[in-house]
């Protein structure tokens, strides 16, 4: 096993257990070694830190498995898994659909596990992990024994790693529609083309905000996607629920799904952008009781987090500016490098700009399906925010 060197001064993230270690930190490897073969860390005295696989292609040179000095091995994989999914069985019990294995958050850095009932939908993510399928996939049968398993390692973070994207049966069979159950709702999943594994298991709790707020309530669902949170809307009661996509394709599936729960008579779809909708509303002095603001990430770099600053400035003020006194804002930001408090203060000094009173009801984040490390900041990236406007 190759030893990696770590250069003097440069440890102090390992040692705070956070799993990275980037290629910068990095004084000399000795030994040889395969790039996703495990290998150990020490510091600049020869100290032993962790231990990872490495990737030399990769940023993130190493990715650390463990603190101590054990085998990686199916039974080290075998009994992550299994911790992750006792873990989900504690936190929510009964769930048909959640997300297994998150990544660093469950301590498998590069690996992703979505569960829709029966079925299985994997990510590889890292070079690491991706050598490993075999036995992982062997591992996730064992666990779960699925009716089948899809890979979805179709997302450009493979190309850090110097990996091709792909997608495709694994494992059993797999429909290319399958459903998820969430809050006592049906959704269609599409596992072979949707956004992430096809569907967005991360919302789950956050979903849950809308079903006191929304009797008898006009309800405005920007960035609907598949219609989750407007359906969810409706389901507890709104009697006008309008959801607005630029993609065609999901609101396609956003109909299916209100077809599907029976709520095709209270919710419209609109294939438009936001941005203009929310403009030209204001113009036409519309107004709602709830309004949910949860678009795609502004950035995904720490240099263009000015520009998506201005963008969550711009949605918030223009929802604010359309609530009616007494009206729920639930507005949402997935864009990791926008901090919570970057976050909380851009939305209310929109409320400030659109002279509005608001008052904060809650503050959310992730699923616990998605678990977030102390020590690694990476694992915390929703935040969901949920305002009145008096």
């Amino acid at each position: 096993m190759a030893d990696v060197i770590l250069i003097k001064g440069r440890d102090k993230r390992i040692k705070s257990r956070h799993p990275w270690v980037y290629r910068s930190e990095i004084q000399a490897v000795d030994g040889d070694f395969a790039p996703g073969d495990i290998v150990d860390i020490k510091d600049c005295c020869g100290k032993f830190l962790g231990r990872g696989y490495i990737n030399p292609e990769s940023e993130i040179t190493v990715r650390v498995l463990t603190y101590e000095k054990e085998e990686i091995d199916h039974f080290f994989f075998r009994n992550r898994i299994a911790k992750a999914k006792s873990y989900r069985e504690w936190q929510m019990p009964g769930e048909h659909s959640y997300r297994a294995v998150f990544s660093e958050g469950d301590l498998l850095p590069g690996l992703i596990v979505d569960k829709y009932g029966d079925y299985l939908v994997v990510q590889f993510l890292a070079l690491g992990m991706d050598v490993r399928r075999n036995m992982l996939l062997d591992i996730l049968e064992e666990v779960y024994q699925p009716a089948g398993i899809y890979e979805r390692s179709d997302v450009g973070t493979r190309r850090l790693e110097g990996l091709p994207e792909q997608k495709g049966l694994l494992r059993g069979q797999v429909p290319s529609v399958i459903r998820a159950q969430e809050n006592g709702l049906k959704f269609i999943v599409d596992v072979q083309g949707g956004q992430k594994t096809g569907f967005f298991l991360d919302q789950k709790e956050n979903r849950r905000l809308l079903q006191p707020i929304s009797r008898g309530a006009r309800v405005l669902d920007a960035f609907c996607h598949s219609g989750t949170f407007a359906l969810t809307a409706a389901a507890s009661g709104a009697k006008d629920v309008i959801g607005l996509d630029i993609s065609a394709d999901a609101l396609g599936l956003a109909g299916e799904n209100a077809e599907l729960n029976g709520l095709d008579d209270v919710c419209r779809f609109i294939t438009v952008n936001a941005f203009d909708y929310l403009r030209q509303a204001e113009q036409d002095k519309e107004h709602y009781d709830v309004i949910i603001l949860d678009p795609p990430a502004f950035t995904k770099t720490r240099g263009a987090v000015g520009g998506a600053i201005r963008g969550y400035k711009e949605i918030n003020l223009r929802a604010f500016k359309l609530l009616r006194p007494g009206g729920f804002l639930l507005t949402c930001s997935c864009s990791h490098h926008v901090s919570a408090e970057m976050f909380r203060n851009t939305v209310e000094n929109a409320g400030a700009d659109a002279k509005r009173v608001i008052r904060m009801i809650t503050r959310g984040t992730q699923a616990k399906d998605h678990p977030i490390l102390g020590n690694v900041p990476e694992t915390e990236y929703l935040k969901a925010l949920l305002y009145q406007a008096l």
